[in-house]
Parts: structure tokens; C-alpha cells; sequence
């Protein structure tokens, strides 16, 4: 069975950002997909210090939820990031975390996974949050997710969520299309569907000697 991790970055376990989780999370258990929920708490998330050492094995130095899911990564097959809107952009909880995450795996363990961007606001915000978690998979040659629109949901309370109805539905477009790309990827593999394979990844910066 394929297993879907859906990340809430909310301090709120059960609050807007997993209203929206909830109604992917439905859709994909009636598709056949484990959908397993990950909350990261309300305890501080240590921002990545740039020390270098997930680079040198053994995973992050702070043993948080980073290495607990860098364990699993080969037993996870798409992602769900999910996170309300603080002043236009996602929790600084959940930006810790990606960070520390994708910088601390190495690239080919989310290459070619599905990966979708979730936010929640009272009102406005949502479509720089929306871009900002983005940004994560595209850089790691991810499959990223769409919808009818674009993944958020609005309201200030759960119950407000649940009267926003074009929100809940495209929460249920975006898992329809998570499960429909997670069973073309499993169809292709059967098929004898190889990976793209990749040159080996060249790093540059501006600054040149003359």
C-alpha cells in the first residue's frame, strides 16, 4: 500500500490546517493510500545551523522529527505539507523543519515523489505561503501537486473551514489527483517504467576570478 505523510506545521493539532489535512486524508484512504499524519507540536523547532554534519551521515544533529522521518524515507511515497498563514507566509515551526529535512536527505530520496503544499488563512497571505513551500519540491525533482485552485482553505476556526466549501473540495481535487499520480507511478514501475537518470548535479555560484 502507498503511504502518504501529511505534515501539519500548525501549533493547533486539530485546528484550521488540519480541517483541510482531514478532508485529504479521507479521500486518500478511500483510494487504498495510508495517509499518515505527522503534527510537529508546540515545543520549539531548532533552525538548521548550516554545521554540515547530516552531510556526513548519521542525520541531523538535533534527534527531533527530522531524522525520525529520514529513517522512513524510502517507505514514504508523497508528501503533504500543511501550514497556517503568519504575515504571508508559512510557520516558522514548519520552515525549521523543511529545512532541516530536505538539506539532511539526500536528493534522490524525494526525487520523483508527488508532494503537495496545503495553507490556511482567515483572509489573505495564502498564495505566498502557498509559493513558499513550493519552492521545497521543485528543487528536488519532486512532482508537485495541483488542483482546481490553489491549495488553501479560509476561515478563522475549524467549523469556519468546514462552511468554506470550494476550500474542502479542492483539498479533495488535490488528494484525487495525489492518489491518481501515486498509482500511474506504481503502474510504471510494473511496467518496467525506469527513472529519469541524472547527470551528476553541477554547483555554481556569481562570484568568478578574473
Amino acid at each position: 500500500m502507498a503511504k502518504i505523510l501529511l505534515v501539519n506545521g500548525s501549533p493547533n493539532e486539530h485546528g484550521c490546517t488540519a480541517t483541510a489535512l482531514d478532508e485529504m486524508s479521507a479521500v486518500f484512504e478511500k483510494n487504498g493510500i495510508e495517509a499518515e499524519r505527522l503534527w510537529l507540536g508546540r515545543k520549539a523547532v531548532p533552525d538548521c545551523i548550516a554545521c554540515h554534519k547530516c552531510q556526513q551521515g548519521g542525520g541531523c544533529v538535533f534527534g527531533d522529527h527530522v531524522n525520525a522521518v529520514a529513517e522512513r524515507i524510502d517507505e514514504i511515497d508523497g508528501f503533504v505539507f500543511g501550514s497556517p498563514v503568519y504575515y504571508g507566509g508559512v510557520t516558522g515551526r514548519l520552515t525549521s523543519f523543511m529545512d532541516r529535512l530536505f538539506f539532511s536527505i539526500p536528493d534522490d530520496k524525494f526525487a520523483g515523489k508527488p508532494a503537495a503544499s496545503v495553507v490556511s488563512c482567515r483572509r489573505g497571505g495564502a498564495s505566498a505561503a502557498f509559493e513558499r513551500l513550493n519552492n521545497y519540491y521543485l528543487m528536488e525533482n519532486m512532482i508537485v501537486a495541483g488542483s482546481q485552485y490553489w491549495n488553501q482553505v479560509h476561515g478563522n476556526t475549524p467549523d469556519e473551514i468546514r462552511r468554506d466549501i470550494e476550500g474542502l473540495q479542492t483539498m479533495r481535487t488535490l488528494a484525487q489527483n495525489m492518489s491518481w499520480l501515486l498509482k500511474n507511478l506504481e503502474a510504471g514501475k510494473a511496467s518496467g517504467v525506469c527513472p529519469p537518470e541524472y547527470e551528476e548535479k553541477i554547483f555554481t555560484n556569481f562570484i568568478r576570478n578574473v
